[in-house]
């Protein structure tokens, strides 16, 4: 990670360097970010500092954090995707679950699972899939 400015609070260097992963598509619109275990480990950072800077991200709308999946990147688009023709389109399906996704899941194969795939595409070109699968309420 690049030296914070002087003077700049550590968690804001931490949420500049994670927008430019946001930005340049490294962590298309869906993904996970790492766990806060993974980032204070790769930052040298305290919890509370990694917190500060995802609580940062949050509120400019580039993540959102969901109790029991973690938090993702969310598909807002960004103003310069406009310009290149960028759009999302975010789909969901019933699947039942393959043997991977069973063990995965801890479940039974054939268990129902909710699959969302979101598309990111530049001028009609595909640049991202992001798929993830839940578990139904009632299946848990």
């Amino acid at each position: 990670m690049p030296a914070p400015h002087y003077g700049q609070p550590r968690y804001r260097a931490i949420a500049e360097e994670l927008r430019r992963r946001v930005e340049s598509g490294a962590l298309p619109p869906g993904s996970l970010l790492p766990t806060e275990s993974a980032l204070t480990a790769e930052f040298h950072a305290a919890r509370g500092t990694v917190r500060q800077a995802i609580a940062a991200l949050r509120e400019e709308g580039l993540v959102a954090t969901e109790h029991g999946r973690g938090t993702y990147v969310t598909s807002r688009q960004h103003e310069h995707w406009l310009d290149e023709g960028f759009e999302t389109e975010t789909q969901q399906r019933r699947v039942a679950a393959d043997p991977e996704l069973a063990a995965l899941f801890a479940v039974e194969v054939g268990t129902t699972l909710m699959e969302q795939q979101s598309l990111a595409r530049t001028n009609g070109a595909v640049r991202t899939v992001v798929r993830t699968y839940r578990l139904l309420p009632a299946e848990r």
